[in-house]
């Protein structure tokens, strides 16, 4: 014990060693205290925790945990704090680095930016890899036989876009059938010659979803080595170059949907950081809902008439009551579907369709009692379908083993198979967490139905989610961590850690230890805070709205260079539009009037020719937009970011708390309105140069105890108040 207690010292002696070489090596680049203290977090966090199987039976101790989550302010410049001490330990130790990310900007930053110029100072050499969900890249079978270029099919049913429901093909024009095809063809070629890696994120233009989602990965359909395209397939040349690198920059929807599954270094022979973490949460949530079509069926058809026909190839007994399945299957999700609009249909028509689906939640997860029954014979039905589709698949890869020369025809086989059998399953989990029942004080799912119109049809969903992201994350990640580093530039909420640690699973979690380095920015130097009050209160939206667009144009007529307003809904942000006078819209780039890349390129051309230079934008723009110097010398913030109140997911938590006699807004609404406006702000300051003001329009910052709480979670600007205009 005590060999391996120095074994960590020098272990974290040698990362720090590491980061200050490469601080000092690295050109124009200045000393910062903060960061070199969140690097010692960082190589004391990972130097300390065990690593590999621990054979507790045997005597072994018990495996050492070691978590830390650091808050970095803007400037600390966390992707060298720790990359460079993580990636020294990880040499030191034999294991590797996995860094996931929520956004793509900042995987594409490692990785085409931060980790090349580390590899180039650090002493020792290290390769990294990129690693993507298996559906950014695509099936060369599928290409093929889209693209005309493969074999003619065999199976009549298996049309040219499989996946797509009958109506949806029936109204498209022939000419629009005839360019898709064209396109994959274009694709194909571009693919064969090399000039195409295969990735959806490098073509020029990447499709829409319902393009690509034909010809793309994904595992249920995939044969992998039987496949007769695997030497030519880009996901598995990929994943060789995973298996060769020491770093990983993976994504939290990847981390998350991949867990057991070995696509990623297993979690307790790794060195994991988690950057942007305070998007972790919310992914968990995202990942672990489910959610099933209850009018749109005709795929059970479908994919019966495949597994019959197929298993009978293949002599699978199993088969013999796929027809019963199917037959109940449908009629079950028939029947749901009336019940569900006999019981919520006047509730769900009186929803303006404006607003996107019309949404109906379960009070307290409770299900109607004329629901039940059929939810349970529809799993029961859906669980003996997928036995039968498992025997199946399992039959299929035998004969793929015995047969090698017939590779092509039985990859295609499963492939039928594998593009609906999801949905199956989907259908079956769903089933399964709407009938949960919640014994008396814990926790239930949240539980909803939504009405939407398609075209001509009328589709009913059915939704089920859990709505305690921690629980779920301590359940199914951290069970399985043993050192992890979590990062952000917000992850306290009015000053504290508590809000995000509970999200996050790790409250009350002995191995987890917390750091705040502040930012090395001069805030109440560098910029103002000005609460620009109004006459109406914020929560007349009417009202509000309308005093608030005079003011906010009144303010953005006097912006020399740059400048971000920040909308909390389309409507707000409409109504600004609409009431730009004609000299103003030539200065005002609107969000999705332009994709975002060329948005921010006419913004910098613009002020870099000293012109004024606008964007309107809304949440996404609030986060991970990186615009120092000029580009933003103003950010706008119309109302306070409060989370939508018809999420049903919130709803269902906040309607949980209160039973249990808490209170939501407190514990729940403000601490998260706290970390999503310390975003929007930080869009302000991005250098130590930098000079910027913001300007809120919700008195309630100034004006109640919530926004006093909210005021001290934000950097340490001078403050102006001003009155209405």
């Amino acid at each position: 014990m005590r060999h391996y207690c120095m074994s960590q010292q020098v272990w974290a002696a040698q990362a720090l060693e590491s980061f200050d070489a490469v601080v000092q090596a690295t050109e124009g680049f200045r000393s910062r205290a903060g960061q070199r203290l969140m690097a010692e977090q960082v190589a004391h966090t990972f130097s300390s925790a065990t690593l590999g199987k621990v054979d507790e039976e045997s005597g072994e101790d018990a495996p050492t945990r070691s978590i830390a989550v650091i808050q970095a302010g803007t400037g600390v410049g966390k992707s060298l704090a720790y990359c460079a001490p993580a990636i020294a330990l990880a040499l030191s130790r034999g294991t590797r680095v996995l860094i996931s990310t929520a956004t793509v900007a900042l995987q594409e930053q490692l990785v085409n930016k931060d980790l090349p110029a580390l590899a180039a100072l650090m002493p020792q050499p290290f390769k990294f890899a990129l690693a993507k969900g298996r559906g950014r890249y695509v099936c060369k079978l599928k290409l093929d036989r889209l693209a005309g270029t493969g074999e003619a099919e065999e199976e009549a049913d298996d049309d040219l876009f499989a996946e797509e429901e009958a109506a949806a093909r029936a109204k498209r024009p022939r000419h629009e059938t005839e360019a898709r095809i064209q396109f994959y063809s274009t694709m194909a070629q571009t693919l064969s010659k090399g000039a195409w890696d295969g990735d959806r994120d490098s073509l020029d233009t990447p499709p829409e979803p319902e393009v690509w989602s034909p010809v793309a990965a994904e595992g249920a359909s995939c044969t992998g080595k039987h496949c007769p395209a695997f030497s030519q397939c880009t996901y598995y040349d990929k994943r060789k170059e995973l298996v060769g690198a020491q770093v990983i920059v993976a994504n939290h929807d990847l981390l998350l949907s991949s867990l057991g599954a070995r696509v990623l270094p297993e979690l307790d022979n790794c060195l994991l950081v988690l950057d942007e973490a305070h998007h972790l949460p919310s992914t968990a949530l995202d990942q672990f809902a489910c959610s099933m079509d209850l009018s749109r069926i005709t795929w059970i058809e479908r994919l019966s008439s495949r597994g019959l026909r197929i298993g009978a190839l293949l002599e699978v007994e199993e088969i013999a009551d796929i027809p019963k399945h199917s037959a109940q299957l449908r009629q079950t999700l028939q029947d749901l579907a009336r019940i569900v609009m006999d019981v919520y249909g006047a509730q769900l028509k009186s929803q303006p369709s404006a607003w996107g689906p019309a949404r109906v939640r379960v009070p307290r997860g409770e299900l109607p009692e004329q629901l039940i029954a059929p939810l349970g014979l529809l799993a029961a039905s859906a669980e003996g379908f997928l036995d039968a589709l498992r025997a199946i698949s399992k039959a299929l890869r035998a004969e793929m083993r015995d047969k090698p020369d017939e590779a092509k025809r039985l990859s295609t086989l499963y492939a039928q198979i594998g593009m609906l059998a999801p949905r199956l399953e989907e259908l079956h989990a769903t089933a399964q967490l709407l009938l949960q029942d919640a014994p008396e004080g814990a926790v239930p799912a949240a539980k909803w139905f939504a009405l939407e119109v398609d075209g001509d049809f009328i589709v009913v969903k059915a939704h089920a989610s859990p709505i305690l992201p921690g629980t779920t994350l301590r359940n199914h990640l951290w069970s399985a961590v043993r050192g992890a580093v979590l990062t952000s530039a917000t992850l306290t909420s009015c000053g504290h850690f508590d809000f995000f640690l509970r999200e996050a699973g790790l409250h009350g979690d002995e191995a987890t230890t917390t750091l705040e380095v502040p930012s090395p920015f001069n805030y109440a130097a560098q910029g103002t805070l000005i609460a620009a009050e109004t006459r109406a209160d914020p929560k007349n939206a009417a009202q509000f709205t309308t005093e608030m667009v005079d003011a906010l144009l009144h303010d953005i007529a006097r912006v020399e260079y740059g400048a971000l307003v920040l909308f909390t809904s389309r409507e707000q942000m409409r109504q600004a539009v609409d009431a730009l006078p004609t000299a103003m819209r030539s200065v005002v780039l609107v969000q999705n009037a332009l994709p975002r890349t060329q948005l921010l390129k006419r913004h910098r051309e613009r002020v870099e020719n000293g012109e004024p230079s606008v964007i309107f934008g809304m949440q996404s723009f609030g986060e991970g937009l990186d615009l120092p110097g000029r580009l933003c010398e103003s950010v706008f913030i119309t109302k306070l970011p409060f989370a939508p109140p018809d999420d049903p997911v919130g709803e269902a938590r906040a309607e949980w708390l209160r039973a249990v006699g808490r209170d939501p807004f407190s514990e729940l609404v403000v601490p998260a309105t706290a970390i999503r406006l310390a975003q929007w702000v930080g869009r302000a300051i991005r250098t130590e140069e930098d000079q910027a003001h913001v300007y809120c329009y919700d008195k309630r910052l100034v004006r109640t105890s919530y926004g006093q709480r909210l005021l001290k979670g934000l950097p340490p600007f001078a403050l102006e108040q001003r009155a209405p205009l």
